[in-house]
Order: structure tokens, then sequence, then C-alpha cells
């Protein structure tokens, strides 16, 4: 799961973090509603012996939310996601590459960004609305404090183009299921110059 051989590793992660820890990973990158139960089955298995494989790792979450007739993805799916964004620090990277984006790319450069979980899609999308014209319309009472434009037009760095996410069509998702859940967002940078407050 490790991107480098510096850092903490995910096994590092399973057999060392505490119950809040854990809990916190598991809810927070993996979106896991059974976060404090597979927290709990993790360090009561690592007790008795340390999780050293993926396998064993997956069958104890699988033992611990059992998988239901609706269920399309492995019970274990969101628990390695968890794992794998916490021991990347992902989320903190895709921000570092979006604000790098913004200082590169010349005036009609695309930044374009394809994401495959809403976490990563959230954190685009607040960007570059944050970061565009649209974003100062979007400016109202009602408005989520996280959306709101923190740039006049005049200051605008980029315009949405188009100002919605892309989705896969139906017949895309049909050649390639690994499809459904990405998301494509785009944005083509102005001329204006990058504030201070960004």
């Amino acid at each position: 799961m490790r991107m480098s051989q510096e850092g903490l590793s995910a096994a590092d992660i399973v057999n060392t973090a505490d119950e809040a820890d854990l809990t916190y990973i598991l809810k927070t990158y993996g979106e896991e509603r059974d976060a404090r139960r597979i927290a709990r089955a993790i360090i009561h298995s690592r007790g008795i012996a340390p999780i050293t494989t993926t396998r064993r790792l997956a069958e104890i979450v699988s033992e611990t939310v059992r998988a239901h007739g609706g269920m399309k993805i492995h019970p274990a799916t969101r628990t390695f996601q968890a794992l794998r964004i916490e021991v990347n620090q992902e989320l903190a990277e895709l921000e570092a590459g979006l604000k790098a984006a913004e200082h590169l790319l010349k005036p009609g450069g695309r930044l374009v960004v394809i994401s495959f979980h809403s976490l990563e899609d959230r954190i685009v999308k607040q960007f570059m609305v944050k970061r565009s014209a649209a974003g100062v319309a979007a400016q109202s009472r009602h408005s989520p404090a996280a959306l709101l434009a923190d740039v006049s037009e005049d200051h605008a760095t980029f315009t949405l183009t188009p100002k919605h996410a892309i989705a896969p069509s139906e017949e895309e998702v049909t050649r390639n299921p690994r499809a459904r859940s990405a998301k494509l967002r785009c944005a083509t940078r102005t001329a204006n110059s990058v504030t201070k407050a960004a």
C-alpha cells in the first residue's frame, strides 16, 4: 500500500494504533459505518497474534461486518482504502498537487482531475469552486462555508469548464466496471495571479 519505503506502513498502523486512531482512520478515510467495531476487532485479533497479511486483515473485517445481499464491494474494501490513504497521506498530496497546478499552469492551461471516491472529489470540487468566479455566485447565507469563494471575479484563477463533474456513461461502465465511481472535473487557468490568501 505504501508508495514509498519511508514512514509508517499499513502493518504498523494496524498493529500499533489505538482504538480511537483506528476508528478515526476507518471512519474518515474509508467512510466506514462500522469503524469502531472493526477497530475493536483488529485490536482484539492483534492481541492474540500480530496481523501480518492482508488476507488476515480482510478476514477480520469480513467476520466483523457481514456482507448483505445488495453489497457490491468486499466488506474490507473501505478498510483497505482508509489505510492506503492514511499511509500515503493521499488527501494532503492531492491538495498540494492542486495548489502546485494553480501556480504552474499558464493562462488557458487545463487542470483536469479524475477522482474515484467522494473524499477526493470533494477536495477537487471545493478547490475549483473557491478558485473560480463561479464560486462568487455560490455565496449566499445558505451555502456551506467550505464552498464560499474567497476570490472575486477579478482574482479568480480558474473558470470551470464544464461547471459540473463528468461521470462515465452506462456503456462505459459496462465496458469498464472500475469506472463506475469515477468523476472528472476540469478548470481552465485564467491570467489572474495567485493571491497570497490562496
